[in-house]
């Protein structure tokens, strides 16, 4: 997949954690999502408010395309949206507007995420409890790999 603008929003303060729009990379078969140094991996299940998670920290993220209302925040949600400098002039076609609303959006610089540096983590063998070949998921509630 080509990298493309995504919203990105923290869900560990539900509706009001920090949030991007910014420019992601995907891996080969779009299960992770790499940006701003972090690679989020799609949850098998919904969790319980995010769709992906840090595989480094395991907190929850919710990952979508931007809105071209520009209205990508939960309605129950605040606080203003981190915008990468380097996709504003796209994100300004997208929601067709002319200018920044400087009151929705902080500009920021976004780094560009060195995936080399997960590999080893997402292509770890796992370890299992008595040998047994279950599938492995990450226990939001319990922050750990089950």
């Amino acid at each position: 997949m080509k990298p493309k603008i995504m919203y990105i929003e923290n869900k560990t303060e539900r509706h009001s954690g920090l949030a991007w729009i910014g420019i992601a990379e995907f891996s080969k078969s779009g299960q992770t999502v790499y940006f701003d140094n972090k690679a989020l991996k799609k949850l098998k299940t919904t969790g319980i408010s995010g769709n992906h998670y840090n595989i480094e920290t395991g907190e929850e993220y919710w990952i979508s395309g931007v809105k071209k209302n520009g209205e990508d925040r939960h309605w129950a949600g605040g606080g203003k949206i981190m915008l990468d400098k380097n996709c504003i002039e796209e994100y300004l076609k997208i929601i067709n507007a002319e200018n920044i609303d400087d009151k929705k959006y902080i500009i920021v610089e976004i780094r560009k995420t060195d995936k080399s540096r997960f590999n080893e983590i997402e292509n770890a063998e796992l370890e299992f409890e008595n040998d047994s070949r279950e599938a492995m998921y990450w226990d939001n509630n319990r922050k750990k790999l089950l």
